[in-house]
């Protein structure tokens, strides 16, 4: 998983697979690009430093690793 933040436009994107995508699809301020078996390869977040602002204010300061599962 790669991570790549763009200041000019405010978008952070996430690598989660090194795959080609088919399509994507947007959900408010994520778009999510997915592999042709519909497994989601790449997210778009925009407006980045707004959702990220909220994200740390409302998430625990610490998480168990057990609850993260990595591909």
């Amino acid at each position: 998983m790669t991570f790549n933040y763009d200041p000019d436009g405010d978008i952070l994107s996430v690598t989660l697979k090194n795959k080609p995508f088919s399509y994507a699809q947007e959900a408010g301020d994520f778009i999510v690009h997915f592999d042709k078996s519909d497994t989601p390869v790449y997210v778009e977040i925009l407006n980045a430093h707004a959702f990220l602002s909220k994200a740390t204010k409302i998430l625990p300061k610490t998480m168990p690793s057990h609850r993260f599962s990595y591909c």
